[in-house]
Order: structure tokens, then C-alpha cells, then sequence
């Protein structure tokens, strides 16, 4: 019997600097503690350092007031002998929709030039179409395009389907194939036979990248390498394990004194992980209750990442003792969706979804756009098949896309700038925009009043109204320095008062939190305005707190029962509001970018 191909020796990418705060702490790791620890890093001798992408350019932008294009090329000053990495989910790049050709190539070229030397690139549906323009961007640029698969089970998800995107890859001119196995799904012989056969029908270097929530990452690893596989990921011990990655010290010692030995300095290894338990610390107030050992990862699929912002979020809505259901419902919708990977942005669009579901009590009441946009083939072609009545549903007699998305869009980029004007001092700028423009603004806006880290303490609103500052909805914003600490924090919300106690909806640093409070006296506030809350069928309002992103009709406006009159944001997801009865238009109390709360009266209709 012929053994297996082995590697002479395993090389390692660490995703201390992203993925592995990303599953853990909610990407909330600042710069200034990744840059004085860049130079023992450096001296490792990794394959390559993750440092970049996924979550973490929306994270420095909407929470960190950060400039992600800096923090790269800070890393990249740092990090003069170690290859960066970055993750590019394709047509969609960091963002939540597909962008035109002219915007991924823009994005990739400047991401190369700042300082990121391997793209790994995916798809949320494994529709290698959505990989072709990135990957071409990537080899223009002259860095190393790393095709990805996103690993998932379903009854459609086979090996022969996952060797067979490899190849496709491989054709389109990428360097090496990578498996993303985003919740931890792989166990140990099924990642053997996937790597055996990789190996066996493509000639390109294998990566292994395996969330531990389950805790079989560690032995999948060993499983990848007996059969031929060439790269591992792992993270810093004191940023190992759960929801993240195998420890590094851990596999390096494993190894160690074998033919897959990885030559790694452990030593050095071991102090980097003691900076690294010191910085951890720092971010206790982001750590999750759902990011340890988790088998029932292998039924409801959901990713690591995915968990635990699922949980701030349901948090948010005062639904956290909801959970449960909501990881019961997730792969009800995986299913009618044509069991997508849940991986960005298809593990917010099914999540919130789900939430959707339980929280109305009847599946489907409310579908979210993403949803529609997805049934009607809006992000690709779906794994599997999906529920017919559903999409029926969803997107009635409209045209399914059969063709790849990103064909029907029109170039972006001149539009962009024009539409960002003076704020934009760079290319890079108009890049941030386009992926997020409402907070991409706002952070571009602020950057040039001097004011990325607010040092006025403001008041708090009136209690009972919606916290205002500079105009309606917009969060009464603060920094709190506690022992040494800064915290940057948001009222997003004022609940109704009950029993001589008011719920306020607080975000610190972007984390939601709900607190209670109860006045030794009363508050004297001054004249701020106030929402009533909807008692008649004709008031139209909202379920959980949210923004107004789009007002649909006017005062005046005659409206049918189910038309849509409001388009709302919660989950970063978008969703229509409906009126619940014919009639006219009598009121208007919100605006696009408002900031609304459950039950408020938010348009009036007279039947």
C-alpha cells in the first residue's frame, strides 16, 4: 500500500493580528497593541502574518476610529521580513454587496501597493465567478492569489464538488488552494480524504485553516499534513483555541523533531504569547460567553465569528434569552436558501433571517432585502436548490439572475468620488467609502473636524427621548477614561419609563448594552422631542431598535395595505417596513439616518 505524499516541512500563517481577535474579542484589537510586539513576530519566520481584511477594516472604521489603510502600512513598516496577508471576499471585498469590476480592482491594486502580499480570496457561495476579477487583480498586481473554498456540509457539499471548484481555481491562475473551515466543521478523516484528493487532482499547495470550535482543529491539522498538506493555520496561545484557531506553540511543538517539523523558534513563541495574554486583557469587556468548545457547531454550522456577533446583536434587540431558537432556526433557513456556507455575508443574511423568524413568531412574516436579493440570485448561484415558494414569496413574478452578478453592474468608482468629494485626501479614502458609505462618511467627516476620539462629555438626552446630538437619531456620543482606560460611548436608545425605572440602550465601543436605571431623583431635561408609542392600527412602527435608512411615501400619499413605506436597518441588515392598513398618509415623524426605537409611532395612516 503507497503512503501518502508528506511535506518535508509545514509552514505556518498566524492570525494573531486578525482572524483570531476577530472570533474572540470582536475585532476590537487597536494597532497601538499589534506594533510593539511586530519586530519579535518578524523574526519567526512565518509563512506569513493574517493581518488584514475580513471584519477588521469595518471595525477600525465604525468602532476603533481607526484608519485601516494606516494600520497596513504600519504593519507593513513593521513587518519588513514577513509576508501579510489579507481576507477578500471576492465581488464583495470587505463589504456587504457585490461591487463593479472597476471598484475590485481598484481596491486590490491599492491593497497590494500598501502593503498586502497574499490575497486569500472567497466566496460566500463557492461561485468561482465571483472570484475571477479579484483573482485577476491580485496577479496583476504581482502577489500571490490564494483560491479559497469554503468549507460546509450539506447534502450538495461533496468532495468531488469541492475538488472540482480547486481545479477551476487553479485554471483561473491562482497560486494555492486554501480550505476555510469558518465554524469548524471538518473533523479529522473527513479532512484526510478532502486533502488526499485535493492533492491527487491539483497540483497546487494546500492550506488548512480550521476554526477549533468543536475542538477537532488540532487533529484535523495532523489528518491535512499525513496527507499531504502544505500550510497550516494557527494563533497565539493566548488567543488560541474555541472559536478561534489551533495554539501555535502547540502545533509547532507537535511537530517539532518530525519530517513536518516547522523550524519555528518556540522560545520566541512563548514570549510573544505572554504579550499577547497581557494585551487580552485589555479587551475583556468584548470576550463573548460563546466563543469556547461548542460540538453543536457540527448541526447548526454557525460560525465562530457569526456566534458571537449574533449574540451582541440579539442583545441589542433584548432577545438574548432567545438564542436557542435562533440556532435551531438557522439551518431550517440554511435549507430553504440552498445551504449556502455561513460565512460573510451569507451568515448575517441567514442569521438575521432566523431572528426574524422567532422574533415575529411566524417563519417568513418579515424577509429581509438581502434575502430577497439572494433568492433572486443577487450574491450568485446557490449550492443546492432553493424553496420555490419561497422565493415566490419573496421576489414574485421578478426575473431570477442567471448570470454572474457583477455583469449587470456599471462602473462605480468615478461616481464614488464624486459623490465623497473634498473628504477623500486619497484613492484609498474613496475605497473606504465605497465599502461602507454611511460610517465611512461619518468617519471621513469627523477625521476632518479633528474629532475621531470625542473628548467632550455631552449630556444625556431627556429621559424618555430618543438621545440626540447635532439632530434626531443621531447617538449622544462620550469617552469615559476609567484607570487609565478609554471607552467610547454611544446612548443609541431611551426605553419607556415603568415603575419609576428607564431602560437605556448604551453601545461601548460598539458593544451593546441595556441598562436599568432608577433615579434617586427626578431628571429635569429641556424640551427634547419625543415619539409616542403606536396604539392604533394605522401607526406604523418597528420591532427593535434600528435606523431609518429610506422614507418611502410622503404626507398625502394614498398607501395599500402591505405596501412598503419604510426601509430600516437593525443587524446590518435592511428591511421593509409595511403599513398594516389602506389609507392616507397623515404623519411623518422620522427621516432617513433617524435612530428608532421599538413600538414608537413612526407614520401615521387614516383608513
Amino acid at each position: 500500500m503507497s503512503k501518502p505524499p508528506v511535506s518535508k516541512k509545514i509552514n505556518v500563517t498566524d492570525t494573531i493580528l486578525r482572524d483570531a481577535h476577530q472570533s474572540l474579542l470582536a475585532t476590537r484589537m487597536r494597532t497601538e497593541d499589534m506594533l510593539p510586539i511586530c519586530d519579535k513576530l518578524d523574526k519567526v519566520g512565518y509563512w506569513s502574518l493574517e493581518c488584514w481584511g475580513g471584519a477588521t477594516f469595518d471595525a477600525c472604521v465604525r468602532f476603533l476610529k481607526e484608519d485601516p489603510w494606516e494600520r497596513l502600512r504600519q504593519l507593513r513598516a513593521a513587518l519588513p521580513n514577513t509576508r501579510l496577508q489579507m481576507l477578500l471576499r471576492g465581488q464583495n471585498l470587505l463589504g456587504y454587496r457585490h461591487y463593479s469590476d472597476d471598484v475590485v480592482k481598484a481596491f486590490v491594486a491599492k491593497a497590494a501597493v500598501n502593503g498586502i502580499d497574499v490575497f486569500r480570496i472567497f466566496d460566500a457561495m463557492n461561485d468561482v465567478r465571483n472570484l475571477r476579477v479579484a483573482i485577476e487583480a491580485v496577479k496583476a498586481a504581482g502577489k500571490h492569489a490564494q483560491g479559497t473554498i469554503a468549507y460546509t456540509t450539506s447534502p450538495v457539499h461533496t468532495i468531488e464538488a469541492f475538488v472540482n471548484q480547486a481545479k477551476q481555481m487553479e485554471a483561473m491562475g491562482c497560486d494555492s488552494v486554501a480550505i476555510k473551515d469558518m465554524a469548524g466543521l471538518l473533523t479529522p478523516y473527513a479532512t484526510g480524504e478532502l486533502v488526499k484528493a485535493l492533492k491527487a487532482e491539483q497540483s497546487l499547495p494546500v492550506f488548512i485553516h480550521s476554526h477549533d470550535t468543536a475542538g477537532l482543529a488540532a487533529m484535523c491539522q495532523m489528518k491535512a499534513i499525513e496527507n499531504g498538506a502544505d500550510h497550516i493555520d494557527t494563533a497565539i496561545s493566548s488567543f488560541a483555541w474555541g472559536t478561534s484557531h489551533p495554539g501555535t506553540e502547540s502545533m509547532v511543538a507537535a511537530l517539532k523533531g518530525s519530517e513536518f517539523d516547522t523550524g519555528l523558534n518556540l522560545e520566541l513563541l512563548q514570549e510573544i504569547g505572554l504579550y499577547f495574554y497581557a494585551v487580552r486583557k485589555k479587551y475583556h469587556q468584548f470576550e463573548s460567553e460563546f466563543t469556547a468548545v461548542d460540538t453543536r457547531v457540527q448541526v447548526n454550522q454557525v460560525p465562530g465569528g457569526m456566534i458571537s456577533n449574533l449574540a451582541n446583536q440579539l442583545k441589542e434587540q433584548g432577545a438574548l434569552n432567545r438564542m436557542s431558537e435562533v440556532l435551531a432556526e438557522i439551518p431550517r433557513v440554511r435549507e430553504d436558501l440552498g445551504f449556502p456556507p455561513l460565512v460573510t455575508p451569507t451568515s448575517q443574511i441567514v442569521g438575521t433571517q432566523a431572528f426574524f423568524n422567532v422574533l415575529a413568531g411566524e417563519r417568513y412574516k418579515t424577509i429581509t432585502n438581502e434575502v430577497k436579493l439572494y433568492l433572486q440570485g443577487g450574491y450568485g448561484k446557490a449550492p443546492g436548490t432553493v424553496n420555490e415558494q419561497l422565493r415566490r414569496q419573496a421576489i414574485g413574478s421578478e426575473e431570477v439572475i442567471d448570470v454572474r452578478p457583477a455583469d449587470l453592474l456599471k462602473p462605480e468608482m468615478a461616481k464614488l468620488r464624486a459623490d465623497i468629494g473634498a473628504l477623500a485626501k486619497s484613492e484609498e479614502d474613496v475605497l473606504t467609502f465605497a465599502m461602507f458609505p454611511d460610517i465611512g462618511r461619518k468617519f471621513l467627516e469627523e477625521r476632518a473636524a479633528g474629532t475621531l476620539t470625542p473628548e467632550v462629555l455631552l449630556p444625556i438626552p431627556e429621559a424618555g427621548g430618543v438621545a440626540s446630538a447635532g439632530g434626531e437619531g443621531v447617538p449622544t456620543e462620550f469617552v469615559i477614561d476609567v484607570h487609565g482606560e478609554t471607552y467610547r460611548v454611544d446612548i443609541t436608545g431611551v426605553g419607556v419609563k415603568a415603575e419609576g425605572k428607564r431602560h437605556f440602550y448604551l453601545s461601548i465601543d460598539g458593544m451593546p448594552e441595556e441598562v436599568v436605571f432608577e433615579p434617586l431623583n427626578e431628571f429635569v431635561g429641556g424640551g427634547s422631542s419625543k415619539r409616542k408609542q403606536a396604539t392604533a392600527p394605522g401607526h406604523v412602527s418597528t420591532t427593535m431598535p434600528g435606523n431609518i435608512v429610506d422614507v418611502l411615501v410622503k404626507e398625502g400619499d394614498t398607501v395599500k395595505a402591505g405596501q412598503a413605506v419604510l426601509i430600516t436597518e437593525a443587524m446590518k441588515m435592511e428591511t421593509e417596513v409595511q403599513a398594516a392598513i389602506a389609507g392616507k398618509v397623515t404623519a411623518i415623524h422620522v427621516a432617513k439616518g433617524d435612530r428608532v426605537n421599538p413600538g414608537e409611532i413612526l407614520i401615521e395612516i387614516e383608513g
